[in-house]
């Protein structure tokens, strides 16, 4: 008796090693489906690249820095303008 219910025991444990191993295989298989399927959604919706949102991050913050500069120079001439149109008025 107990040579057959170690040798159930073997059955059971292989039939459940063969399990987990064929588990594994379609976990790994849909997986790959699913990977490729949401890989071609993104390429059908257009969505931008990790480096297109990369180039336009630094064209933004170059352009906000050149529009700070140009904002600083507007005021430095209209107070010049300020100053030569008081001192014009004055005399």
């Amino acid at each position: 008796m107990t040579q057959s219910s170690n040798r159930i025991f073997d059955e059971l444990a292989r039939f459940a090693t063969d399990a987990a191993g064929a588990a594994q295989g379609v976990r790994r298989e849909i997986e790959s489906v699913v990977r490729s399927q949401f890989e071609r959604l993104v390429k059908d919706m257009d969505v931008a690249t990790r480096e297109e949102v990369e180039v336009l991050r630094e064209m933004v913050i170059a352009t906000r820095e050149e529009n700070e500069r140009l904002d600083a120079r507007v005021k430095e001439l209209e107070a010049k303008l300020t100053a030569v149109t008081t001192s014009s008025a004055a005399t």
